[in-house]
């Protein structure tokens, strides 16, 4: 099989009228899924970004880079052939499946967004090797049971799978309890199993985020919550931690020869289930 069968549900109507954050990510990554009122947030918000707005689609890029050297680690590495990709955003280049084929042509990759852009978006995914398989759902992360039971129809989560939260949690609030999705998500996952989080930073240029988000959060339906390595460490609950640890995004085992990056504000981390009780 080639590709699983798409976005199965009715895509909803578009609101152009308000700026949307998988449209203004499209955005800072030169993407052309996004309208006016994306990039006048974007251009509004990150000017206290540091670097202004050419800072910030920097750093974008590299938050887009440490996904492909994360999935490359674990369809290597790790040895891991299954991925559940939840929160996707807009497809781009370099998406999870074609790193991870690229490694293992029997990878199957499942990927989950709620984004109407995204679903609109969902035939460019649909695209994997004959030996592998693709498929896109429609999910809300604050169900993952749901995410998981969907999943299931492509994924045995019987055997080692990896779970990928990029740029997802940060828009969950104390209140809406993100370590105990990663507890609930990570339950249902074999031993041997990894999930993979990245978050953007309280404690890296924070009175510069603060202000971005602060304006961002003005303007946009759902809010970010900025938190501290610590913090972010503390997601994985009793998941093991791999080397390097949690880290900005250019220091999670970069490529060799690469330039000594600046500050980052962005924290990335890959965690193993070592045993069936974490």
């Amino acid at each position: 099989m080639a590709a699983g069968n798409g976005a199965e549900r009715e895509i909803p109507e578009i609101d152009t009228s308000v700026p949307h954050v998988a449209r203004v990510y499209d955005f800072l990554l030169g993407g052309k899924a996004n309208f006016k009122v994306d990039r006048e947030a974007a251009e509004r918000a990150y000017a206290a970004w540091p670097g202004g707005l050419a800072g910030v689609q920097a750093d974008a890029r590299a938050h887009r880079a440490v996904l492909g050297r994360v999935v490359r680690y674990l369809a290597g590495d790790a040895g891991i052939r299954q991925f559940l990709d939840i929160g996707t955003g807009v497809p781009k280049e370099n998406n999870v499946h074609e790193v991870a084929q690229r490694a293992a042509l029997e990878s199957r990759v499942v990927y989950v967004d709620r984004d109407p852009i995204v679903l609109a978006h969902a035939h460019a995914l649909l695209r994997g090797t004959p030996e592998g398989l693709t498929r896109y759902i429609s999910g809300e992360l604050r169900d993952p049971e749901a995410i998981l039971a969907q999943a299931a129809e492509t994924l045995d989560f019987a055997q080692p799978a990896a779970v990928l939260l990029f740029g997802i949690l940060h828009f969950f609030s104390d209140d809406d309890n993100p370590a105990g999705v990663v507890a609930r998500l990570a339950a249902r996952l074999a031993p041997g199993s990894y999930v993979a989080i990245t978050h953007l930073a309280r404690d890296v240029a924070g009175d510069a985020l603060t202000e971005t988000f602060g304006r961002l959060n003005e303007t946009m339906a759902e809010s970010v919550v900025l938190r501290t390595r610590e913090e972010v460490a503390a997601l994985f609950g009793g998941l093991e931690i791999v080397e390097p640890g949690v880290v900005q995004l250019p220091q999670w085992r970069p490529e060799p020869d690469a330039p000594a990056p600046g500050p980052l504000p962005m924290w990335c981390g890959v965690a193993r289930k070592a045993t069936e009780r974490f």
